[in-house]
């Protein structure tokens, strides 16, 4: 799997404002801006993000994900990066 394909995959399932990927092909970090996000604790966060790569998981086509997650408002203050 390619980063743009991991991408492809959390952004089909969840509407991001901010999204990137990067790793070796089994170990991923990810960014993920989301407005669904708001109210909500990082392990639902997480869970949300790894409920888009469903069996992908479990079969270890993607190993590892290591991931920030934000909304709109935290990305903002953080200066988006």
């Amino acid at each position: 799997m390619t980063a743009q394909e991991l991408k492809a995959l959390i952004a089909q399932d969840l509407a991001c404002a901010h999204l990137t990927v990067d790793g070796d092909g089994r170990h991923w970090s990810a960014v993920v801006v989301s407005a669904e996000f708001e109210g909500r604790r990082a392990v639902w966060r997480h869970q949300r993000v790894y409920a888009t790569l469903g069996q992908r998981m479990l079969t270890d086509e993607v190993h590892a994900l290591s991931m920030k997650t934000y909304t709109p408002a935290e990305w903002a203050a953080q200066g988006g990066r």
